[in-house]
């Protein structure tokens, strides 16, 4: 293999809390597979306030970068360019840069979520259900949108400010409405219900739901651990659950060529992935 001019070639995932992130081992299996020896990919704990100076500060070695929460928003105005679904979502997971050394912001949580409702065989959507309204509901319902949803329910908390999912929606042409968590009907009368919130709330709407059957899928974004309270109550009640994980690896192998310019070996990153949460 010739050597890489710019040097070990650096990558990382950032975000606060950090520890528990599998991306480090998603992306390391990639680079094992793919002969990239000299690339390296570690989890770093970043807060909103640090992020700046930090990204300030990095040199041509660093090829790309994953964010999560709370880094998905702030990071928008630092870069040089951002891809149309970043600008619709209003977040970014991903950053690479150029051979100018100009930073560009993706999104590949949607295209993670699209992937994750099709392994389970959703490949249209007409109505749906999105549990909480952060980042990654937003990206939900742009998935969703890509699947042809023309309908959406935001169920959430009070405290749970609405206003930018909405808004996005209109953008897209879906029609969307407000409602609480309490409404466990509409939920169980969708064809798809995405689950984006923190796990004690989505621990509490799991435990009101009835044993009745629902009539359409479920996705948990949570992957560790599992399966969720919702994805157990739900499947006990002979419904159809998905994990956070296929999200989660579906997202990463679209972050790999983005950053090495190779296609991602998925089969090897989901087999490191799923010894790693057996383990």
């Amino acid at each position: 293999m010739v050597a890489d001019p710019l040097g070990p070639a650096r990558v990382a995932v950032l975000g606060r809390p950090i520890g528990h992130s599998l991306s480090p081992v998603l992306h390391r299996a990639a680079y094992a597979e793919l002969g990239l020896t000299d690339w390296s990919y570690q989890a770093i704990e970043c807060t909103e306030d640090r992020f700046g100076s930090w990204f300030a500060g990095l040199g041509p070695q660093w090829r790309g970068l994953s964010l999560t929460m709370p880094l998905k928003q702030v990071a928008i105005p630092l870069l040089d360019e951002v891809t149309d679904l970043v600008r619709v979502v209003g977040a970014v997971n991903t950053v690479t840069w150029d051979a100018d050394r100009r930073s560009l912001g993706h999104n590949t949580d949607v295209h993670g979520i699209v992937e994750a409702l099709r392994s389970v065989g959703v490949s249209t959507v007409r109505s749906a259900c999105i549990l909480g309204s952060g980042a990654t509901a937003r990206s939900a319902l742009a998935a969703l949108a890509q699947l042809g949803c023309s309908d959406v329910v935001v169920l959430g908390r009070p405290v749970d400010p609405a206003e930018e999912v909405l808004a996005m929606a209109e953008r897209l042409g879906v029609r969307a409405v407000r409602g609480g968590l309490e409404q466990v009907d509409v939920a169980l009368a969708a064809e798809v219900v995405i689950a984006t919130l923190p796990a004690a709330p989505a621990a509490a709407w799991a435990s009101t739901l009835p044993a009745s059957r629902p009539a359409g899928v479920l996705l948990d974004v949570t992957y560790d651990p599992w399966p969720t309270p919702a994805a157990t109550a739900w499947t006990s009640a002979d419904g159809v659950a998905v994990g956070g994980f296929e999200m989660l690896l579906n997202q990463a192998a679209a972050q790999v060529p983005l950053m090495t310019g190779r296609p991602a070996p998925i089969d090897v990153m989901r087999i490191a992935g799923e010894k790693a949460l057996r383990g």
